[in-house]
């Protein structure tokens, strides 16, 4: 987009031609003042249209007409003024009216700069959702290709659980849960670190884990053994009224179960004493 000084050569010739020979009346200097503002203007909104739309340069071509008739308008007021020097009052009318046209050519173009800058922003915000994404995608793979097989994974981390080597055991299970999140020996990974977090008397994050086993794998082989153990980890917590609660669906959901046996033998243990009459 190219702006000549027409309008610069404008305001100089408009104070040059008018001062010597009419006194530069009050309104016609406040006129020329507000047409040198207004190509100030244009001047800044070419700048910002320069320096911020370069990477959608093709939307902005369409500017192009209005800037020829934004200056096309500004030489038709120099000869406006010009021609019509005798009728001052009419001239002023004439100004007005075109200084008004030139104004909301200006919002116009203003406008059509605050849709560009959306639809640009809302290009780079795409274009990095994207970027993130494939990333994201791309380093999902990597770990797949070096994760070990599921089985040889899992295996590993039992018999690591069942030598007691917890911390070694805890990375296995929950590289296990990050690569195979869907199978169900997912169910099993989460009760072992449940398992380890209770013997280490984390009773709260233990719980976390028991409940993800009974809401994600509720028909799972671990699901009545961790719906026990929450109960007793709630106990240790001094919740005796969920822990009581939780072993009492245990009885209810899995009456034939040694998980309920054991849900009966601590609920005994834990029932207030008959009252002596």
């Amino acid at each position: 987009m190219n702006f000549n000084r027409t309008p610069l050569a404008l305001a100089l010739s408009l104070t040059i031609w008018i001062a010597p020979a009419y006194g530069a009346s009050k309104e016609i200097i406040e006129l020329q003042t507000q047409v040198g503002q207004l190509q100030q203007q244009m001047t800044q909104m070419k700048q910002s249209f320069d320096e911020r739309m370069g990477v959608v340069k093709n939307l902005l071509e369409q500017n192009t007409d209005a800037a020829n008739k934004v200056s096309t308008a500004i030489n038709g007021l120099q000869a406006s003024i010009n021609k019509q020097q005798q009728d001052r009052a009419g001239q002023v009318d004439q100004i007005s009216g075109q200084i008004q046209a030139l104004n909301d050519t200006m919002d116009e173009l203003k406008v059509r700069l605050a849709k560009l800058s959306k639809q640009f922003e809302d290009m780079q915000a795409a274009q990095q959702s994207m970027a993130a994404q494939q990333a994201q995608a791309q380093q999902k793979q990597q770990e797949m290709a070096q994760a070990p097989p599921p089985d040889v994974l899992y295996n590993n981390a039992l018999r690591d659980y069942n030598g007691g080597k917890n911390d070694l055991s805890t990375q296995e299970f929950n590289d296990y849960i990050k690569f195979y999140p869907n199978t169900d020996l997912s169910g099993n990974a989460y009760f072992y670190l449940a398992e380890i977090q209770f013997k280490a008397a984390d009773f709260a994050k233990a719980i976390a884990n028991y409940d993800l086993v009974l809401q994600n794998f509720p028909s799972g082989n671990k699901a009545a053994a961790a719906q026990l153990k929450k109960g007793f980890a709630l106990l240790e917590l001094g919740k005796e009224d969920e822990g009581t609660q939780e072993l009492k669906h245990v009885i209810q959901r899995y009456p034939r179960t040694n998980e309920a046996t054991q849900a009966r033998e601590r609920l005994r243990k834990t029932a207030p004493p008959p009252k002596s009459h």
